[in-house]
């Protein structure tokens, strides 16, 4: 998918390295509980490359004009009836220091939602981040999504303690209006 200055395609080896990069930012996964090692990082990438092959979405990865890769974003299906949320689907993204403060993330996440109502008829999609991330809350009400404070939640995390998670929903019907201007797929 093209974006006016971004590529979001699903994930190829050459990836790896550089999401692996990423996830080894004490600053990028400061609210995920630090860094994670590399067995860590490719566990993620594989979830990611399986979620696309066994949902038809996922995160994707996110390059820039010239092919450096930036972060990633996009729509993941979360399934599992023992998530607080119950199954969902949830718009995330995580991006390089270096693509931090250029607009990339509201970029691609504009067109991630966009394209997950037109093709897999969502009704809403979640997005949830915890009380600390500024960067994130800035995005999701740049995105016009709608904070749903009822539905926050907490879990233990083995690596982040106690997280407490604040929802923001994006519904198809708040987000139709928009449209998906300049992206295609």
């Amino acid at each position: 998918m093209q974006t006016p200055r971004l590529t979001l395609r699903t994930w190829h080896e050459d990836h790896r390295s550089p999401f692996a990069a990423m996830h080894a930012d004490r600053e990028v996964m400061a609210d995920q509980g630090g860094p994670i090692d590399r067995a860590a990082s490719d566990a993620k990438f594989d979830r990611y490359l399986a979620a696309y092959l066994d949902h038809g979405t996922s995160r994707w990865a996110v390059e820039d004009a010239a092919g450096l890769f930036l972060g990633y974003v996009g729509v993941m299906p979360r399934l599992a009836p023992t998530h607080p949320l119950g199954p969902h689907h949830e718009i995330g993204w995580r991006f390089t220091r270096s693509a931090w403060g250029h607009g990339f993330v509201t970029e691609g996440a504009r067109a991630a939602l966009a394209h997950a109502f037109r093709h897999l008829s969502l009704d809403e999609i979640l997005s949830y981040t915890s009380a600390d991330n500024r960067r994130s809350q800035s995005v999701m009400a740049r995105l016009d999504l709608r904070r749903a404070p009822s539905r926050d939640f907490v879990v233990e995390d083995e690596r982040a303690g106690r997280w407490h998670g604040l929802v923001w929903v994006a519904s198809r019907q708040a987000m139709a209006p928009a449209g998906a201007q300049g992206y295609s797929t």
